[in-house]
């Protein structure tokens, strides 16, 4: 993105500003779904950071697979699955807090240092061939095993949250003999909540 200097500092500042007040909502918060949808904008917002340093591929990838893929399928997870507990505080809550508050400073500090530290430079070279099409032969070629691994674990993820979430409608088994059932099922919800959703929606 060829935009002027002020406009590219304004633009990080306005990023850089939605990026952590959308990560310390999702920490903070005490609700799971809005912590969910937050962590999809801190997603967009790093998107946006690529964009200003003119990679974009790596922000459309950041769209499409962090945002299009693993947010949807956390709030997937989270909303079909539909687990109703009231949230308790532990009584050494404080405790937690505090080392984490010590460990995110220090990486906080540790990070820091390295920015200020770090003789960055600007560089006017032109990358030589197409990036996107490099990226592309190494991802069918030599990284081709864990590129379908990831794909296959994500599927397996979704097919578990379904099956999570409707275990009440899962058939009653029908034991023919005497024999003790040795197969594992999910426990299921009373079955009387199912039949009267369905007598209400007709």
């Amino acid at each position: 993105m060829n935009l002027a200097e002020g406009v590219q500092v304004v633009s990080f500042g306005i990023l850089a500003a939605m990026m952590i007040g959308a990560a310390l909502g999702v920490v903070l918060f005490s609700n799971v779904v809005h912590s969910a949808f937050l962590l999809g904008g801190v997603f967009a917002s790093i998107a946006g950071l690529y964009l200003l340093l003119n990679a974009d591929f790596v922000a459309a990838a950041q769209l499409l697979i962090y945002v299009g893929a693993v947010n949807v399928l956390i709030l997937f997870a989270i909303m079909l699955v539909n687990k109703q507990q009231n949230f308790v505080p532990f009584p050494t809550a404080w405790v937690r807090k505090a080392l984490t508050g010590v460990v995110s400073l220090g990486l906080f500090a540790l990070l820091s240092t390295m920015v200020l530290a770090t003789p960055w430079s600007y560089s006017t070279a032109t990358p030589v061939g197409n990036p996107i099409v490099a990226i592309g032969q190494h991802f069918f070629s030599d990284f081709l095993l864990p590129f379908e691994v990831a794909s296959i674990l994500l599927l397996m993820a979704m097919v578990g949250a379904i099956i999570l979430a409707r275990r009440e409608y899962l058939p009653e088994q029908v034991v023919s003999s005497d024999l003790p059932q040795t197969v594992l099922t999910l426990p299921e919800r009373p079955r009387e909540l199912v039949s009267a959703g369905s007598d209400k929606e007709q």
